[in-house]
């Protein structure tokens, strides 16, 4: 169902239709359905699709919020930076998250269940980290609360965690806060103490790939969103800046990568690419491709899921307990 690489080449197969489970099938005919039934993302306004999410009157429930999580706060360049934080019995070191949401959507603590659970399995303490959105505060206010962020837990993750292990990761625009957080803690503090980053859909060209660009029939994420996205959190112009775009920055002296995406996602080659300028720069990545995976499909009660979920735990235990 998955393969993981490093710097020998995919399986052709896997991108293929007899690559696709039934499972995965049924579970995308019945996404098309949901999504067909509701005007797209792109045709409507940030905070009423907000709202919608909260109150969960869309496609999705609402978020749900567990009693062990804690809601803190650090001090950032335009006021406090939100955190949600899970401390499992066992911490061998910590995760900063950077939730998704294409830079416009989402916050950091809409997905307490997916966090706790990773702060089980791999033995992290994992600290969400919300940013400011767009359009209200577009580039480089949410990649400066990130840097900010990780910049806090460089300092106390110690004094805090009692772990000076550190690893990040995210998903879709949390993947790209990601690596621009990485390549900024690199650059402009000298900082490359990260163990490991949990890549997972990320968007690293913002001029778009080409499965970007063709992905105009594509669920969740077809180039109409990708473009209203875009346009909303930075212009046209800086869109292949490399603090915007990492995919075209210098990319070495970063940690290991695990590389996380499916065969029907848009942002397919962003992942195929990243992974392999991470490695020609002299850096450790891994590769994770589903077949038949769409944008967001380890969200979804399915074995490719369920398997994109295992196998990136299993990589920040790895990273975290090789460190």
């Amino acid at each position: 169902m998955t393969t993981a690489t490093g710097a020998v080449g995919l399986d052709p197969t896997l991108f293929g239709p007899d690559a696709v489970s039934e499972e995965t099938r049924a579970a995308n005919a019945l996404m098309a359905e949901q999504l067909a039934a509701a005007p797209p993302t792109h045709e409507q306004d940030p905070v009423a699709v907000r709202r919608a999410r909260l109150e969960g009157t869309g496609r999705l429930p609402a978020p749900v919020r567990l009693d062990n999580g804690e809601d803190r706060s650090i001090s950032g360049p335009a006021g406090d930076i939100p955190l949600r934080v899970f401390v499992p019995e066992t911490v061998n070191g910590v995760y900063l998250h950077i939730h998704g949401g294409g830079w416009v959507l989402g916050t950091h603590d809409q997905q307490d269940e997916r966090l706790w659970e990773t702060a089980q399995t791999a033995n992290v303490a994992v600290v969400s980290a919300g940013y400011r959105l767009a359009p209200e505060d577009p580039y480089p206010a949410g990649p400066d609360d990130c840097e900010t962020a990780a910049t806090w837990l460089a300092e106390h993750a110690v004094s805090e965690f009692g772990s000076d292990v550190l690893t990040i990761g995210g998903e879709s625009a949390g993947g790209h806060l990601s690596a621009v957080t990485l390549l900024r803690m690199r650059d402009r503090h000298g900082f490359t103490g990260f163990a490991g980053a949990n890549l997972v859909y990320g968007a690293y060209d913002l001029g778009m790939t080409p499965s970007q660009t063709r992905g105009t029939e594509a669920m969740v994420i077809p180039t109409a969103t990708m473009e209203w996205f875009y346009d909303y959190f930075v212009p046209a112009e800086q869109r292949r800046d490399p603090d915007v775009s990492p995919l075209y920055s210098e990319l070495h002296d970063l940690p290991p990568a695990l590389f996380t995406v499916g065969t029907l996602d848009p942002l397919l080659d962003d992942s195929l690419f990243m992974h392999q300028r991470w490695l020609a720069a002299g850096n450790d990545s891994e590769l994770a491709v589903y077949p038949g995976g769409v944008h967001g499909f380890n969200g979804l009660p399915i074995t490719i899921g369920t398997e994109a979920n295992a196998q990136q735990y299993d990589f920040i235990k790895r990273v975290v307990d090789g460190a």
